[in-house]
């Protein structure tokens, strides 16, 4: 494939949360790896999965110190950035950022997480209702926010609902209102699907099959390891006990952000919650979210996961 064929960066993403230029201070090393995702998709639960794969044997580092959210705009300086990035360990860095506005290196390997959308939402919501008068502070008043400050989230869901799936924040998307879209993120990389540095899991299947998640996840980071490390690590990286390893990693930055903490952050990790809430009106406003944004087989995926490409 020639270099014509491969991912480049067409857009950038800034708004009260983004900031896609900030991975100008990113060096790519061989082995690097990006976890991508849209919000809520199953990020953390991710990290916590490569993090156990780099260090097996190793006491576990903190997911805040050394696998951070590159593009949050908010949560660290440049310095405090390029301080991380400066690790010596293979790097495991985080991402929200769309693969148009997100640099590709081919000696980088890219995990991204999806999932239906509709679940994606209804714990966006817990997410975003739950905001705290300093997350809104820090959101819109740290200097160099490109763009108007994100509006408080609606009292009823519904309403927040018919925004969410209809409406993007940046021009070029039409869903994921006010922060970016979620099936465009989704979508940009799985145009890209054939790159062999791209490795595409769904939260369904990580529930419901997480030894044979994290064994495809070792394969593709090249790491040797055996069954029975295998099933420790699943043990380990339950969402239970990742949620208690993110509660202590981020508590005090987390109680600042959300009404409950660490609680709201890492809420049940549960599907299937919005169908006591969407209606039937509700859903055709995401069927065409899906026939808009996404391709027939990418939506398929998104909706059930690998068992839609059997």
């Amino acid at each position: 494939m020639n270099n014509s064929q491969l991912p480049k960066v067409s857009r950038i993403y800034q708004n009260h949360t983004l900031d896609s230029t900030r991975w100008d201070h990113y060096t790519p090393r061989a082995g690097d790896i990006i976890v991508t995702t849209s919000y809520k998709s199953g990020t953390s639960w991710m990290q916590d999965i490569v993090l156990h794969l780099i260090y097996q044997g190793q006491e576990i580092p903190n997911l805040m110190d050394v696998s951070p959210w590159v593009d949050a705009r908010f949560m660290m300086s440049i310095e405090e950035l390029k301080q991380i990035l400066a690790q010596e360990n293979r790097r495991c860095l985080k991402a929200h950022i769309p693969l148009d506005g997100l640099p590709y290196y081919p000696q980088v390997k890219y995990i991204v997480v999806g999932r239906d959308a509709r679940d994606v939402f209804m714990s966006w919501w817990n997410h975003y209702s739950n905001y705290t008068a300093d997350a809104y502070d820090a959101l819109n008043n740290i200097p160099g926010r490109v763009g108007p400050p994100i509006p408080r989230c609606p009292q009823d869901i519904r309403d927040y609902w018919r925004t969410w799936i209809s409406k993007g924040w940046f021009e070029w998307e039409s869903e994921g209102y006010p922060h970016s879209g979620n099936m465009h993120h989704t979508q940009t990389w799985w145009n890209y699907r054939h790159l062999n540095n791209i490795l595409f899991v769904h939260f369904n299947d990580l529930l419901e099959n997480s030894e044979t998640e994290i064994a495809r996840v070792a394969h593709f980071l090249d790491i040797a390891i055996s069954d029975a490390d295998i099933l420790a690590i699943a043990e380990s990286v339950s969402l239970t006990q990742t949620r208690e390893r993110v509660i202590k990693a981020g508590g005090e930055l987390m109680r600042e952000i959300w009404k409950g903490g660490a609680n709201t952050f890492y809420y049940k990790g549960t599907n299937g919650r919005w169908k006591d809430i969407l209606t039937a009106a509700d859903l055709e406003l995401y069927d065409k979210a899906v026939a808009r944004v996404l391709s027939p087989d990418c939506a398929q995926w998104l909706e059930k996961g690998r068992s839609a490409l059997i």
